[in-house]
């Protein structure tokens, strides 16, 4: 059976993580998409919940004077060879989208939102394929509700840019990284309606480590919050939780409408129609392109096998 070296394994899995970090500076793009896109996303998902159990068990067994044998069952749960990578590409990636797309974003706004909506409009392929099987009228119905919630969602009037205070820095972080792990719901979105995502990308620009303090507290807080209830639909509820991730990332094309104004309003297509839809083809193309590769090497058994979100630690019981 042929396999990847360990080292180009690694530098594939930071090529992914930076995949997923430049995603997660485009306002529409959500991250957890990019993430089912590259096959990443139960690894991130259950990483991310042992993570966030082990903690809370450390923190919370030391206090009683039980010692840390539960959360070393999460911790050990956690893939660190696949999640290590992946996490300092998303860094690397944010820190240089911050630089690179957010002047692209403002110079080019409609051809950038028109790739974007290529990509996400091909990824709705990767959770509907994994549903499994055809899909019943009950699960059509809540697809649709489910998209009907990120129009809404992205329809909602942008903030002003403020500048905030630090608590409402880690409350707006929690929130994103909720998005962050939902695929169809983008967190830089998110913080656009809120009037903060011009300030947080400053933040990154600028250094700013007590802002980017806060955001990381909160963050943390909300990934300990969400992720272990999102692990436990994936195991137990997964094929109506996939089918509700579809239609959220249906939905979410709202956002990436070419042509909106600075505050989100929807307009009718104008004269660059033939460049945009070429666009839009380009970044479908680019997603389908993965899809095969990604096809080619399961077939030849080069990806490491895909695992389920499972909220107990894989070598012991909580």
């Amino acid at each position: 059976m042929a396999r990847l070296h360990p080292v180009i394994r690694t530098v594939g899995d930071a090529f992914r993580g930076s995949l997923i970090g430049f995603a997660e500076i485009v306002p529409g793009v959500s991250g957890g998409t990019i993430a089912l896109l590259v096959g990443v996303y139960d690894t991130l998902i259950d990483g991310a919940g042992h993570l966030a159990r082990g903690v809370a068990l450390a923190v919370a067994d030391g206090v009683r004077g039980r010692g840390f044998s539960r959360a070393g069952a999460h911790f050990r749960s956690v893939r660190w060879n696949v999640v290590l990578p992946i996490g300092i590409g998303m860094l690397l990636a944010i820190v240089a989208g911050a630089a690179v797309l957010a002047p692209l974003l403002e110079a080019y706004p409609t051809g950038t939102r028109a790739v974007s909506a290529g990509l996400i409009a091909a990824s709705l392929i990767v959770p509907a394929r994994m549903v499994g099987g055809r899909w019943t009228f009950l699960e059509v119905i809540v697809g649709l509700l489910a998209a009907g919630v990120a129009v809404a969602l992205t329809s909602l009037p942008r903030g002003g840019d403020v500048e905030p205070a630090l608590i409402i820095v880690s409350f707006a972080a929690a929130l994103a990284v909720c998005a962050l792990i939902l695929p169809g719901v983008s967190g830089s979105y998110l913080l656009l309606i809120l009037g903060m995502y011009a300030p947080t990308l400053a933040a990154v620009n600028d250094r700013n480590f007590a802002y980017l303090g806060a955001f990381i507290v909160g963050a943390i807080v909300g990934l300990g919050l969400f992720v272990s209830g999102l692990q436990w639909l994936l195991k137990n509820r997964r094929r109506i939780t996939l089918v509700i991730m579809t239609g959220l990332m249906l939905g979410s094309l709202r956002a990436l409408w070419p042509w909106q104004t600075e505050s989100g309003e929807v307009l009718a297509p104008e004269g660059d129609l033939g460049l945009v839809l070429i666009l839009i083809a380009i970044g479908a193309v680019v997603v389908l392109g993965i899809l095969a590769a990604e096809a080619a090497l399961v077939k030849r058994r080069m990806l490491s096998p895909e695992i389920v979100a499972d909220p107990e630690p894989h070598d012991a019981q909580v």
